[in-house]
């Protein structure tokens, strides 16, 4: 239990800390700058307060790895995102059509919507992995080695889109234009498929007889995905962006597959 109360109070406590910069700055956007670093925060709170109320965790192969896969998931994202929010200069579109939509509530619903129920729903994925530190150390298992190699995939896959994505972005050429090259010619969002793949690498590796009750983790972060923030949310921005009709009819939404043929 010390894994689950030390996890949570480190993720609220590094949300509280962005609120008074988004709150001061007009920038909520901060919370996704957060959100990767977010985790392994989140880890290591759990272990610092477990060591705090007597409780010296011994980690095993097992947990290093997981830890390691959460490290290097965290600085790829922070990096990414993090560089992106720093050129913007200004708040991200989505955050800002919500600081008008909610008029003169902003303040409180800024801080409700973003802060709190933020660092709450990035709890909630975090179980997994709270729940392995909480019952370490685990020796390795055949369970532990597909849910790396379900990790390592995702990892690839996601970096792989970002990358072409980044590229075809930077082309002046492409302004405009939908992209459909790459991995993005067998997927809608393949970004977001590597994202999801690798929660459920994560949850594979640290998943125990009595913790499947933690696949609420892969479960939110992929509900997250599809039907919130993710998916559902670039289908409308796009839906009025010539070529993007085409492409709709010719390629999977989420999950790569052949393209079907024009």
């Amino acid at each position: 239990m010390e894994a689950y109360i030390g996890g949570a109070i480190a993720a609220f406590g590094l949300f509280q800390l962005g609120s008074v910069f988004g709150l001061l700055y007009r920038r909520n956007d901060i919370a996704d700058v957060l959100w990767g670093p977010g985790f392994p925060l989140t880890a290591a709170g759990a272990l610092l307060y477990m060591n705090f109320v007597g409780r010296p965790v011994e980690l095993g192969l097992t947990e290093y790895l997981i830890l390691g896969m959460l490290v290097i998931w965290a600085v790829r994202l922070a990096f990414y995102v993090g560089s992106r929010y720093w050129k913007k200069g200004h708040e991200d579109v989505r955050y800002n059509n919500w600081r008008k939509q909610w008029g003169s509530t902003w303040v409180w619903r800024s801080y409700l919507q973003v802060f709190v129920l933020q660092p709450l729903i990035l709890y909630m994925i975090a179980l997994s992995f709270l729940h392995a530190i909480d019952k370490a150390p685990r020796e390795l298992s055949v369970l532990v080695i597909l849910g790396a190699l379900v990790w390592v995939f995702g990892f690839v896959f996601e970096s792989v889109a970002d990358s072409q994505l980044k590229k075809f972005q930077h082309n002046p050429q492409n302004k405009g234009k939908v992209m459909d090259r790459g991995v993005w010619s067998w997927s809608r969002h393949p970004n977001y498929f590597g994202e999801v793949a690798q929660w459920w690498g994560i949850f594979l590796m640290c998943v125990t007889l009595e913790g499947w009750w933690t696949v609420i983790s892969p479960l939110t972060i992929t509900f997250l995905i599809l039907k919130v923030s993710g998916v559902n949310m670039l289908e409308e921005l796009m839906e009025k962006r010539p070529g993007f009709a085409e492409y709709k009819k010719r390629v999977s939404i989420f999950v790569p597959l052949p393209p079907k043929k024009a």
